[in-house]
């Protein structure tokens, strides 16, 4: 499978989920590679991160942010169960190139109607892409909501529509703000933390749904 996460909407925690998303499936011994195709290379710093402070490598993590992505996939695809691609934050022809090489686009989405505004250039070329590609997948999964509010659920059922959101909702927890200053997971830093559980869920649903 081939998960692009896409929003242009920058700061909507694409780059922890894919990440995140990537330990997940390795830590059920699946072969992962995370593709940074964003040029602001986030998640390359992540490993980089992880590397430098002698943490075991759980997945390969690749530069590619450039417009023939979806070109260069397959042949990655080969040499791996999934692929996780970290998709720029900008509507670009490498956005376009994201949603031609994916099989499920995921789009962050905070919980917010600012945000929900933003990313309907993403749903657009998605049902672009969908005349050349009438299989491609698409959900959208609410991310950062603050714990103990009806946000979360409120913006499940504005999203309700051609593309659908998923049932799990990523909390704002200071958990994934240490993940990424430490090169860590969060199953690393609290395995039965409601973080850790939070992933472990979403995974598991796009795993359940065929996604």
């Amino acid at each position: 499978m081939i998960i692009g996460l896409l929003n242009q909407k920058g700061g909507v925690g694409k780059t922890t989920l894919a990440t995140h998303i990537a330990g997940e499936l390795a830590s059920e011994g699946a072969r992962v590679a995370v593709i940074d195709a964003d040029p602001q290379g986030s998640a390359l710093d992540w490993a980089q991160t992880r590397a430098q402070s002698g943490l075991p490598r759980l997945f390969g993590v690749i530069g590619l942010a450039r417009e023939v992505l979806h070109q260069e996939v397959p042949d990655l695809a080969k040499a791996n169960d999934h692929i996780v691609i970290d998709g720029p934050p900008r509507v670009t022809a490498l956005a376009r190139s994201t949603i031609l090489a994916s099989d499920l686009i995921l789009i962050p989405v905070q919980p917010s109607s600012y945000d929900l505004w933003a990313s309907m250039e993403i749903v657009g070329l998605v049902n672009e892409a969908r005349m050349f590609k009438p299989d491609l997948k698409a959900a959208f999964v609410v991310n950062r909501c603050i714990t103990g509010t009806v946000v979360g659920r409120d913006m499940r059922s504005a999203l309700d529509g051609e593309i659908p959101a998923l049932n799990t909702v990523i909390g704002q927890r200071i958990a994934f703000v240490e993940s990424v200053a430490t090169g860590r997971l969060v199953r690393e830093l609290d395995g039965r933390g409601q973080a850790a559980k939070e992933i472990t869920a979403l995974t598991a649903e796009l795993k359940e749904q065929g996604l």
